[in-house]
């Protein structure tokens, strides 16, 4: 009996169990139905029985169709499904590799095989092709499609490690479209005529025209090879195009720059061009406004160069291989003076701050800055970190000790934010970068009150909101531009003291090498200023004395020296030997004055455990561009950078390799035009 209920023996419908159970249910529904009219009447009891029969004859018969017609239903869905896939897999227009772990293929779908030209099953894809074999590599852990390019199509490349399948999708059709979108994308431009007013002061109107004429007819003829559009507004240009007209003009470097430079030099009336570019933004009103700041900031490094940047990408410049030429006058020193006295007298109290690690320059500054807000009767702060400071810092505040005033005036960095308001004023002085400020503390919490004089060119890096900036990267020193300040000031404060003096002229002293560096007529008009102020040259000897200790080392630094590309000179320390900041500028200086030397960089590790470089040319190279593409700066001939959490061997890499690539040696003016007529 119990065979007969056993699932095999039941009819099929029956063997699905809620169809069972449904059934069950109605017999038994049924069977009670009918036991309770055959106990009310037989008669109702059998018309009951009859009606029953017949309702479960007609009931199971449309379940047994309706579970025959679902399992049709069901096969038929799988088998197309089934022959679905297994069409997908050798129709699709998605290239499919199955392989081994010895990397060998084991299938691939029929639209895979057009790409091949020989049976491939069996072999390792590294024999049927090197190319994709490393993608495949490259790509494994990738949890999501990448596209590449392989056997000049693009493709969406996914790899399923786990199972050892490999998909490719051409998507080169999609690819270009992309591609086009990009390239032509609108870039903007403007052209600025850095010196175009101060060489047309003693011309003839004819003379004027013809250089004017000249410039706009080569600027013309550039633009039209590269498919710009330039429109002349005043003596400035707007030049317009497209994206992929600005990667051919950044392949030739920007030579525009250097064809005018040249041609007019030739009829000593150098014209030099600042350009700043913008593109990456749909908005043409965000694009106008970032072009502007762009050339603002070429201007600010000087002029003579060019700055490519898209908003939140880093800025790429070009050019800048020309000391900056002299256009401050003593109007703008004056109208600058007279702007820091106003701003001084709006203030509660003034703090002043170079940069970390402060040289002569910087500190020499400071107390300048310290001595023109005493001459306006304001207090006015040096802030200053007494730790790890070059022996000559060291030697000055020795000197200090003997001036109370200016040393009661010397706080920490923690000192000052205690003591800030928000009615005092900040000079930052020697660098505008916050982030190598003696306190980025101080400058976060003043940094709407900020005031800049620096000589050094403009970096990206910059102060948003600065309420007063003076930078001349054509000066020799931040000193230099603080003593002309000094003929403006109240006549009725006390005077630039000795100690003062000596340390601002010290300052220039050091920047200019002895004044053989950057020394125009008007470094040497601050240097008399100075001395008739009471300046010591005895003292300055004292504070840049050399130790015996500092004179070893910089000649075993000298000894490291290797040659690259014969003409630039680079020495490295050892990782794990700390020397001074003072002995590795000293080192590059020293190198400079070797025969065929045109520029010289020193790598070291320093006493804050950062590696420092120290770089120097003549000014053939522009060792500062060389300084920025590793975070650092400086000027055409003087720069520095300090790089965290790398030894002084991994540092040289980097330097040799950027020193090898021709994107730097483009630095050099090699260039000959023909001249103008």
């Amino acid at each position: 009996m119990s065979r007969f209920f056993d699932r095999e023996n039941l009819p099929f419908f029956l063997r699905n169990s809620s169809i069972r159970w449904v059934s069950i249910f109605m017999f038994v529904v049924s069977a009670l139905g009918i036991a309770f009219s055959f106990l009310t009447s037989w008669v109702l009891g059998i018309i009951m029985l009859v009606l029953v029969a017949v309702a479960l004859y007609f009931v199971l018969n449309l379940l047994r169709r309706i579970v025959s017609d679902t399992n049709e239903y069901i096969s038929d869905l799988s088998y197309r499904i089934e022959s679905g896939e297994q069409e997908a897999l050798i129709q699709m227009p998605v290239g499919m590799i199955v392989f081994d772990e010895q990397q060998e293929i084991e299938w691939i779908n029929p639209y895979m095989v057009t790409y091949f030209a020989d049976e491939v099953v069996g072999k390792k894809i590294s024999e049927v092709d090197t190319k994709l074999a490393k993608l495949i590599a490259d790509n494994r852990e990738e949890e999501k499609p990448v596209t590449v390019e392989w056997q000049d199509h693009r493709f969406s490349l996914l790899v399923q490690a786990d199972f050892n399948v490999v998909y490719l999708m051409d998507v080169t059709h999609y690819a270009k479209i992309d591609e086009r979108y990009q390239n032509e994308k609108v870039i903007l431009g403007n052209i600025y005529l850095d010196n175009y007013a101060e060489i047309t002061q003693g011309m003839s109107d004819s003379e004027v025209s013809n250089l004017h004429n000249y410039v706009t007819s080569e600027l013309d003829a550039w633009a039209q090879k590269y498919g710009l559009f330039m429109k002349v507004i005043d003596d400035d240009y707007l030049i317009l195009g497209h994206q992929i007209t600005l990667q051919n003009i950044e392949k030739d470097k920007f030579s525009i720059l250097d064809v005018i430079r040249e041609n007019t030099s030739k009829q000593n009336s150098p014209v030099t061009l600042s350009v700043g570019v913008a593109y990456g933004d749909a908005d043409l009103n965000s694009l106008a406004d970032l072009a502007q700041s762009n050339l603002d900031l070429a201007l600010g490094r000087g002029g003579d160069q060019v700055v490519v940047k898209a908003d939140g990408q880093q800025a790429r410049f070009y050019g800048g291989k020309t000391n900056p030429m002299e256009k401050r006058t003593r109007v703008r020193a004056r109208m600058i003076s007279q702007a820091l006295q106003e701003l001084m007298n709006e203030s509660d109290q003034i703090f002043v701050q170079g940069h970390r690690i402060p040289d002569m320059d910087s500190l020499g500054a400071c107390m300048g800055i310290r001595r023109i807000a005493k001459m306006n009767g304001q207090e006015c702060w040096i802030v200053l970190d007494q730790n790890h400071l070059h022996s000559d810092i060291e030697r000055l505040l020795t000197e200090i000790e003997g001036y109370q005033d200016i040393k009661d005036h010397i706080i920490t960095a923690q000192q000052a934010e205690e003591m800030a308001t928000t009615k005092s004023l900040l000079v930052m002085v020697d660098h505008s970068k916050a982030s190598i400020s003696m306190s980025a503390q101080l400058y976060d919490k003043l940094q709407n009150r900020v005031m800049i004089i620096d000589h050094h060119r403009r970096g990206e890096e910059f102060p948003e909101n600065p309420i007063l900036v003076y930078i001349e990267p054509y000066a020799s020193s931040t000193c230099e531009l603080i003593t002309e300040m000094f003929e403006y000031q109240p006549r009725e404060g006390e005077p630039i003291n000795k100690i003062e003096a000596t340390a601002m002229l010290t300052g220039i002293q050091v920047d200019t090498k002895s004044f053989t560096l950057r020394a125009g007529t008007r470094t040497f008009d601050a240097a008399s200023y100075l001395r008739s102020a009471g300046a010591d040259g005895i003292l300055i000897q004292k504070f840049m004395k050399e130790n015996v200790d500092s004179y070893l080392e910089r000649n075993h630094l000298i000894t490291t020296v290797d040659f690259i590309d014969d003409k630039m000179a680079l020495c490295a320390g050892e990782d794990d030997h700390v020397y001074d900041s003072v002995t590795a500028a000293q080192t590059a200086d020293s190198l400079l004055q070797m025969a065929g030397v045109d520029a010289s960089f020193v790598i070291t590790l320093r006493d804050d455990l950062t590696v420092g470089i120290s770089a120097r040319s003549i000014g053939d190279f522009n060792v500062q561009v060389i300084m920025e593409q590793l975070g650092g700066g400086g000027h055409l001939s003087n720069a520095a950078t300090q790089i965290k959490d790398q030894t002084v061997t991994e540092v040289k890499e980097q330097l040799v390799a950027i020193l090898k690539n021709d994107t730097t040696k483009e630095t050099k003016q090699n260039k000959t035009r023909s001249d103008y007529q």
